[in-house]
């Protein structure tokens, strides 16, 4: 996969999860959940960085405990860049926020779903990312539009490294709504 430090950057986050037309929306059964599939695209260094440390950890050194992020990942209907097209984007802040290590990522996530059926509408995500190696599940705590008083969960997992700076996650968000 990529390198601790590349991954402690890495935030798609994430982990999760997209939406839309051309994603595949499918119901998820009794629960009335809405299942949303899709993949997120991280560019993780260069000029095209859709992943930022935007500060470092006032412990100074090496230290990532206190470090700040931002990032901006594009929302796909598919894996490859070349025959999937773009969805969404997945935007959000995150933070590493636990002393021990491997340390804990805080992620706050927005969702904003750009083409198809829930283009305007938004998702938020909120929640912990203890590692990379593994799926992580967050929570999905509300959201704008068809997903106004959204609830439910999503689950990020990486999926593919086509080159050393970046990395493709399979998202998949479980999403109820109210409205």
């Amino acid at each position: 996969m990529t390198s601790s430090s590349s991954l402690s950057l890495s935030l798609p986050l994430v982990l999760l999860l997209a939406l839309s037309v051309g994603a595949h929306v499918v119901d998820a059964g009794e629960q009335g959940l809405t299942r949303i599939h899709a993949y997120l695209h991280e560019i993780l260094s260069g000029p095209n960085a859709t992943t930022v440390a935007v500060a470092q950890s006032p412990l100074g050194g090496n230290a990532t405990f206190g470090r700040l992020g931002v990032l901006d990942l594009e929302v796909r209907d598919g894996p490859d860049l070349g025959s999937s097209s773009i969805v969404g984007r997945y935007q959000g802040v995150f933070a590493l926020a636990d002393s021990v290590s491997p340390p804990g990522i805080l992620t706050t996530v927005n969702v904003v779903f750009t083409a198809g059926e829930h283009g305007g509408s938004t998702l938020a995500i909120l929640g912990r990312i203890g590692s990379f190696e593994d799926p992580f599940e967050r929570a999905v705590v509300g959201g704008t539009g068809a997903f106004r008083m959204a609830r439910g969960y999503c689950v990020t997992a990486a999926v593919a490294n086509p080159t050393p700076e970046s990395v493709v996650y399979e998202f998949d968000l479980f999403v109820k709504t109210d409205v």
